[in-house]
């Protein structure tokens, strides 16, 4: 068990933002939790408001959803590499280069739903596999010292952290 209890030596300050969208939480049960929120809320969604963006030059609401699979999945890859004691640093992304590519606007709410319960599925699967060792290596993303643990918290604060900008911006 996993419990929300991270050093702030486990990761760069600029993630304290999604490690405190969390409470003290289970990271397993985090992740499923938030698999079942955010399914939730998108059933609440008619397709055609996928399209919306609340403002001028902001993703669109599939855009923030395909984001969301994009840097689930980079940071999978980054615990996967860590757990296993790779020591090869491994680079940031930028996510407003990612947006453009993503192919979102001509997705349908199926195919979102379908494809965020795979890559949530897979990071449960991924940190269920993770003994107590592998879940507190430590490695190099993005140049700052970073957790298997930590990654783990990140994506599910990172999800919390879009439910809310989509419940506020996008929904109200």
């Amino acid at each position: 068990m996993v419990l929300l209890e991270l050093p702030s030596s486990e990761y760069n300050p600029f993630y304290q933002t999604y490690i405190m969208a969390l409470d003290n939480v289970e990271l397993i049960e985090e992740l499923k939790n938030g698999k079942k929120t955010l399914l939730s809320l998108l059933d609440e969604i008619p397709e055609e408001k996928l399209n919306y963006a609340y403002a001028e030059g902001k993703w669109s609401l599939a855009e923030a959803l395909v984001h969301m699979m994009d840097t689930e999945r980079i940071f999978q890859y980054r615990a996967l590499c860590i757990a296993r004691n790779d020591k090869t640093p491994l680079p940031g992304f930028d996510q407003d280069n990612y947006v453009p590519f993503s192919n979102a606007a001509n997705r349908s709410k199926t195919s979102l739903v379908e494809e965020y319960s795979t890559v949530r599925d897979a990071t449960i699967s991924l940190f269920n596999s993770f003994d107590d060792e592998a879940i507190t290596r430590v490695g190099l993303a993005s140049g700052s010292k970073m957790s298997v643990r930590a990654l783990g918290f990140i994506i599910s604060g990172h999800q919390a952290h879009h439910v809310r900008v989509i419940k506020e911006r996008y929904l109200a």
